[in-house]
């Protein structure tokens, strides 16, 4: 065994300088609040945040005067406030998300774009501005109207972009997937929805490799009969044969077509993005966000708690499948540079991220937990190779990053960088938990709550609770609740997916503690939460112990039921030339028992050739659940690598 270096939750990383209090987004906008509201002005987070909460209404109508959204406000802020779900933010509001993005069209780079093919590819908002407006020309040509439904089968590029903005333009709802997705996954989702329109591309590139897309393009045209023009980017071929495709065109047709000559203004709670739920326990939830909502959020997000200004250069790793995708577009509204990278990471090598942080000058380098563990894992480490001067603040989200991920990047990464861990989702499209950049940073902690988001921890009696774990929650209506699940027309699928567990506040799903500073741990779903004993134990404390194990790769652990009791079971991916003894066994008992507690002591211990993950790289705990309890995966189109299911079926030391 060979661990590596563990912090405890309450080891001190990192503390902001005088000149980031002073200078920071967070200082300007609590000045303001001073003169526009009750608030006094207070520089202490803690206070604004639960002023925020207290204040909801006068929080987030501040908050639209001083980013300046352009629109009509109303007169009403929030109205039904005592339901949720039902509330309403701005009903009387009108906006164009578009308009908001693409102001002040000038000549500075908007979206720098890369490949792992080495392609690379810049737009300056005037450019993109014009797209934009030239493709919701296209749009409206087509037929699209305010309502109708647009879907991307893309890449992370910057003609996915433009669609997105042309849709909103004219009032239309976006909806993406990766190409990554099969032809059982990206028909479950849009199958559901019914674009008229789907942009798509010939194929992509991953770890040196070509992926053909346009026979699987062919195959889904057929199965959703309501696309009736679809538009290709050409990614592998400048001509790529689309016989076989009826009503298909080049994306170069769409940015020909005569401009449209203003923005549609749309209600604030109208649709703007259908996302959808993983699907992993049935066919996927088509959770649709409004337009304001989102605006608002990601504005504060960006703004107050990532501390993105205009000039600012910000990255994060994410597919066109993944929510992160639509909050990355979102810091156009900040008037910064976006950069996207379309690829394997790792291509190359575990550098090729990093080389493009030097090269863009990031200021917000965001990607996921596991990317983290994998650049450590790999050896490799940036601080010793290339330049990140100027690399103000990473994020990492997508699962919870232990106190040795926190430890690689203030080690191997910058050692003066604000590491935010955040935590929401596709459900919200945006965090609950976050970082501040006034607040400090603790080894394994999540800084802080969403300003006018009352996240609570509760127990099982709806409790708040502090320093014991419990259910994190929501318990006032905020701006990005969805405003309804497509196909649910009495909202009983919207209500029970988060309402009916403690009626009237939102249950995330996530095990969580509070603690007295306002900083966060998440410890797994609770809906994945162990029970040995009756005793409720998250698997973020079994995970955290296991990954500084050199000899494993990965790990997932569930509950099996056992002998009227549940027992825990850890799954391990062994490196290359490992295998797992049992002395590593015991090693692992043992760091487990010492690191958590007894109870998270795993009763089986079995290697495994690969760990089943979500296509956004979170590995999918109830899927392997349901399997070893021989219940059927309802959707194993919503993996990644489905294949993987099969190693646990019929496991010999699961039936003793």
């Amino acid at each position: 065994m060979t661990p590596t270096l563990s912090a405890s939750y309450e080891q001190l990383l990192w503390r902001p300088d005088q000149d980031i209090l002073q200078n920071a987004e967070i200082s300007k906008f609590i000045s303001f609040l001073a003169q526009n509201s009750t608030y006094d002005g207070d520089q202490d987070f803690q206070k604004l945040w639960q002023w925020s909460v207290d204040n909801s209404e006068q929080f987030w109508s501040i908050l639209w005067d001083w980013h300046g959204v352009i629109g009509s406000k109303g007169d009403r802020v929030l109205i039904d406030a005592d339901q949720m779900p039902g509330a309403k933010f701005f009903p009387d509001a009108k906006i164009n998300f578009a308009e908001n993005m693409l102001r002040d069209a000038d000549d500075t780079i908007a979206i720098s774009a890369y490949g792992e093919d080495g392609r690379r590819q810049r737009l300056t908002r005037r450019e993109l501005y014009n797209n934009v407006m030239s493709v919701a020309g296209w749009l409206q040509q087509a037929g699209v109207e305010k309502g109708d439904r647009v879907a991307a089968y893309a890449p992370n590029v910057p003609e996915t972009i433009i669609m997105m903005l042309a849709s909103a333009t004219i009032g239309a709802v976006f909806s993406s997937c990766s190409p990554d997705f099969g032809l059982d996954g990206v028909r479950d989702r849009f199958g559901q929805i019914e674009p008229k329109i789907l942009l798509a591309c010939d194929g992509y590139h991953y770890a040196g490799k070509q992926i053909d897309r346009l026979p699987i393009i062919k195959d889904l045209v057929a199965a959703v009969p309501s696309v009736n023009k679809i538009l290709i980017i050409p990614y592998l071929n400048e001509t790529p044969d689309l016989s076989g495709l009826a009503n298909a065109t080049l994306f170069a047709e769409a940015l020909s077509t005569t401009p449209v000559s203003g923005f549609t203004q749309i209600a604030f709670n109208d649709p703007l993005y259908i996302l959808y739920s993983s699907g992993t326990t049935g066919a996927p939830k088509c959770i649709v966000h409004g337009t304001g909502g989102t605006m608002l959020q990601h504005i504060k997000e960006h703004r107050l708690h990532s501390n993105v200004k205009a000039g600012d250069n910000v990255f994060y790793f994410t597919t066109c499948g993944w929510m992160m995708w639509n909050w990355l577009v979102s810091a156009l509204m900040m008037k910064a540079k976006i950069v996207l990278y379309e690829g394997n990471p790792f291509f190359p090598g575990p550098e090729r991220l990093w080389q493009i942080a030097e090269t863009e000058k990031l200021s917000l380098f965001g990607t996921s937990a596991k990317y983290i563990d994998a650049v450590s894992n790999a050896g490799y480490h940036p601080k010793q190779s290339v330049d990140l001067g100027a690399l103000r603040s990473l994020l990492s989200t997508g699962s919870p990053l232990s106190s040795d991920g926190f430890d690689f990047v203030y080690q191997s990464i910058k050692d003066d960088v604000q590491l935010c861990s955040i935590s929401g989702g596709t459900d919200i499209v945006s965090c609950f938990v976050l970082g501040a950049p006034s607040q400090p940073v603790y080894a394994g902690e999540i800084q802080t709550r969403g300003l006018g988001m009352a996240v609570d921890v509760l127990d099982n009696d709806g409790m708040s609770v502090r320093g014991k774990q419990g259910e994190l929650c929501c318990c006032a209506p905020f701006p990005s609740m969805p405003v309804m699940f497509w196909n649910d027309p009495d909202g009983s699928k919207y209500k029970a997916a988060y309402f009916e567990h403690f009626p009237g506040v939102w249950r995330h799903g996530d095990w969580a503690t509070l603690n007295e500073r306002g900083g966060i741990v998440i410890h797994g779903r609770s809906d994945a939460t162990l029970n040995p004993g009756g005793v409720r134990i998250g698997t973020a404390e079994i995970y955290r112990q296991v990954e500084s194990f050199s000899e494993i790769i990965e790990a997932l652990v569930i509950g099996q039921n056992w002998d009227n009791d549940v027992r825990v079971i850890l799954f391990v991916r062994m490196a290359d030339g490992c295998a797992l003894s049992d002395q590593i066994k015991a090693d692992l008992k043992t760091a487990i028992r010492k690191g958590a507690t007894p109870r998270h002591i795993p009763a089986v211990i079995v290697a495994v050739p690969d760990i089943p993950r979500t296509r956004s790289g979170k590995i999918t705990e109830l899927a392997v659940r349901d399997i070893i309890h021989g219940r059927d995966v309802k959707n194993t189109s919503a993996l990644a690598n489905a294949e993987a299911l099969d190693f646990f079926r019929h496991i010999d030391e699961l039936q003793r």
